[in-house]
């Protein structure tokens, strides 16, 4: 994968030299919390709430370590710019595009909008209040262990996915998410379930800013990076990831073939005009029936 296409740099801060002066409810706590986060998709705000919402300081221990994750994290988030600063100008959203940041840490981390000591069980995330993508980049080893991969264009699909919350964030998605929470607005009242309309979303947007960056910027070096990323999108359904201990209505993210199917889509439309990302929204469709028999 080339990662240098558009000559633009993302806003990263690389946190991985920081070290926590003080660790909120144990180390064993943070583990378990953080891996239940992992599997179910909770919320960073929830998980500071079970740790009892105290803060822990953040110092400078060293430098961060020089693996090349803050370069490529750079790239692959300048291109995500570039590509949906052009989509927003295409699409006339009414919004402007605004560039998020991203923060790599390790173990944990303190969020402007989301609470503090973070355990990186909870997996990447994107943080609404303060416009940011959190990542601790030991996450992808932890994902070829469930069968993903960590090629370059499939990390790069993780951090589009969160980019993709982002895009949702700026253009409203989020109040719909809520609308179908509560049964506002013509949704059914599906409670927790409604993020997965979200979640599903955002597969889809990562796929539409593949497809763009590889015909803007011919980004694949070969077609075989696009099956890996579908790879990975499909090793971390929800279906996989519980291996049947839950029952579907209690997922949140989407089943493997919701998420494999709605990357897939959205790299081969390219689409990302408002009306078709609004069908994902649609309250004549259960989150769970997303998917081509539904007409997507």
């Amino acid at each position: 994968m080339r990662t240098d296409g558009s000559n633009e740099k993302g806003n990263v801060e690389d946190r991985r030299g920081m070290k926590r002066s003080t660790v909120v409810g144990g180390g064993l706590t943070v583990l378990i919390v953080g891996l239940v986060a992992s599997y179910f998709g909770v919320n960073p705000q929830l998980v500071q709430q079970f740790l009892g919402g105290a803060g822990g300081q953040q110092q400078q221990a060293g430098p961060p370590p020089n693996d090349g994750y803050k370069e490529f994290s750079e790239d692959i988030l300048g291109m995500m710019d570039s590509v949906w600063r052009k989509e927003f100008q295409t699409n006339r959203y009414g919004v402007s595009y605004e560039k998020p940041q991203m923060v790599l840490f390790r173990e944990a981390v303190n969020t402007k909008g989301c609470g503090n000591n973070i355990p990186s069980g909870v997996g990447p995330f994107y943080c609404p209040a303060d416009k940011t993508v959190y990542l601790d980049p030991t996450f992808f080893a932890e994902l070829e262990k469930l069968g993903g991969s960590k090629a370059k264009f499939s990390q790069a699909y993780v951090i589009a996915h969160e980019v993709g919350h982002h895009v949702q964030n700026l253009l409203g998605y989020n109040d719909r998410m809520e609308y179908a929470k509560a049964g506002r607005d013509g949704f059914r009242r599906e409670g927790e379930n409604a993020g997965i309309r979200l979640e599903l979303q955002a597969d889809y947007l990562a796929g539409v800013w593949a497809r763009q960056a590889q015909d803007r910027y011919k980004i694949l070096d070969n077609p075989r990076e696009v099956e890996e990323a579908l790879k990975t999108a499909k090793s971390i359904g929800d279906d996989l990831l519980t291996k049947g201990r839950v029952s579907p209505e209690n997922f949140n993210h989407g089943t493997a073939k919701q998420r494999y199917f709605c990357f897939k889509k959205g790299f081969d439309t390219g689409n990302a005009s408002k009306q078709y990302l609004d069908k994902f929204f649609d309250p004549r469709i259960e989150p769970l029936k997303i998917g081509p028999n539904e007409g997507f």
